[in-house]
Order: structure tokens, then sequence, then C-alpha cells
């Protein structure tokens, strides 16, 4: 028997089905809340994942990428080229090469001091001071060094390059063996100079100098007066052996002025 006020249906079955919503609709408006969050994670992953690639990209270019250092930028330290540079004294040096021989500025007359009595040989002057206290310290050893030549200018290369070699009937590769070519000779720089020994006079300028009692004593000695063979056997530059022949290399300008000469490969002089 039915009561008063109940329907034998349960509480809010009416027709009213406001709160019977299927399961499925009531999840769709949270699967649309979280939908548009998906492109926008990955838009931004990819856009720090472009930067990390960036920066790793740049850190391993940099490490690959050779370096300028100031030496570079300023001149080639252990090579030779075409270009003119600038020495300390204001001159321009030519690093072409011609017939294994660099080419070398002519000192000015206002660096050049003798180093004879006549004053007819003269060296730059920091080098002809040098020269004259090694001169007296082997003459206190029992020991003459006669300069038989010192600084020679372009002109006067010139001549006995060209007029000996003619004399000699030479090719200009068989005279550069035993005299450089005119405007590459370090008698031109005022540090160079051609040494004899006074008591053996007839090996001046022969390579059996070296046999003499002034060579042994420049081999011992000389360092101590910043002095050093220039062409000693099997040079690099593959100019003849010549025991006779001394330059200074006492300071910075002498010593930067011919480094570039122990850099260089053998030349071999054609016949």
């Amino acid at each position: 028997m039915n009561k008063a006020g109940f329907s034998g249906k349960p509480p809010n079955s009416s027709g009213d089905t406001g709160d019977d919503i299927p399961v499925a609709l009531r999840d769709t408006p949270d699967v649309a809340s979280k939908t548009p969050l998906q492109p926008l994670v990955l838009l931004i992953g990819g856009v720090a994942g472009f930067i990390l690639l960036a920066i790793v990209s740049g850190f391993f270019f940099s490490l690959t990428t050779p370096k300028k250092t100031a030496d570079s930028q300023s001149s080639p330290a252990n090579s030779l080229s075409t270009t003119p540079t600038t020495n300390n004294s204001g001159n321009s040096q030519d690093n072409n090469v011609v017939l294994g021989h660099l080419a070398y500025p002519e000192a000015p007359e206002s660096e050049l001091a003798p180093i004879t009595a006549d004053r007819r040989m003269r060296m730059r002057k920091t080098a002809a001071e040098k020269f004259r206290a090694m001169t007296q310290a082997a003459r206190s050893a029992g020991v003459i060094l006669v300069p038989i030549s010192a600084f020679r200018s372009v002109k006067e290369q010139e001549q006995l390059f060209f007029d000996i070699g003619a004399q000699r009937n030479q090719t200009p590769a068989q005279r550069a063996s035993l005299s450089a070519p005119p405007g590459h000779s370090e008698h031109h720089t005022g540090y160079a100079a051609d040494i004899g020994d006074g008591a053996s006079p007839a090996t001046n300028l022969q390579a059996d100098f070296d046999k003499t009692k002034a060579f042994g004593w420049l081999q011992a000695n000389a360092a101590r007066f910043g002095f050093e063979m220039s062409f000693p056997k099997d040079n690099v530059q593959g100019v003849s052996y010549e025991p006779w022949h001394w330059r200074f290399v006492g300071d910075r300008q002498s010593l930067e002025m011919f480094y570039k000469a122990r850099n260089l490969k053998p030349a071999k002089a054609s016949p």
C-alpha cells in the first residue's frame, strides 16, 4: 500500500535528469581544458632545445677555431713573405730571399763608428765598441784579430758581386755561394765583419782560416762580446762555409735583424 508522498521511485528519479549527466559528458570539460597545454609545452621545449643546441655548437666552434695571437696579427714570426717590415731603426726590410741570402737594410751613416785606426772600416756604434774590446782582449792573449771588411753599402756590394763575378766567369748562383747579391749582404747592416789572423794573412777569406789561432780564440771567446759565426758548415741558408765572417747579435736590434736566417731551408745553388 502506498503511503502519502511516496511514489515508489527513488528520490530525484523524476524526469528532471540534470544531475544524471553521463560520466563521459562530465569529463569532457576537463579534457578540453587540458588539451591547449600540449602545443604550448611542445613550443617551449622546442625553443629550449634550439637554444641549448646553439650554445653547444658555439662552444665546440670556439674550441676548434684557430685563435689569432698578437704575433700572428703583427708579423709572420718564423716565416718569410714578400711584405716589407720595419726594423727598430726605422728602415724598411724586405723579406725576399735571393739565392739563399736574406734582404737587409743599409745602416745609416749617422749610426756608424770606426773599428780601425784609419777609420776606413766601420760598424754600428754598439757593434764597433764590442769589436774593439774583442780585439784588445785577443791581443792580450797573444792573438791578432785583423778586420778585413766591415760595413759595405749596397752600391759597393753591387760592384763586388757583378764585377768580380764577371772577372771570374761565375754565374749569379756560383757567385752567391761566395758573396751575397747587392741588398742581401749582412755587411749592409753594419753588424758584420770579416776577420783574419794577423799572424797568418795567407788564410784571409779562406776556409783554412779555421786552422788559425785567431779562429780558435773566436770560437772560445766571441760570444762574450756578442759575436757569432754567420755561416758555419751546413748552415740553413746554404751559403758556403765562411769561418772568417762574424756578425754582432749582442743587442735586441741586431738579434731581431738576423733571427730569420735560422728558419730558412737550405738553398741549393745551381751550377
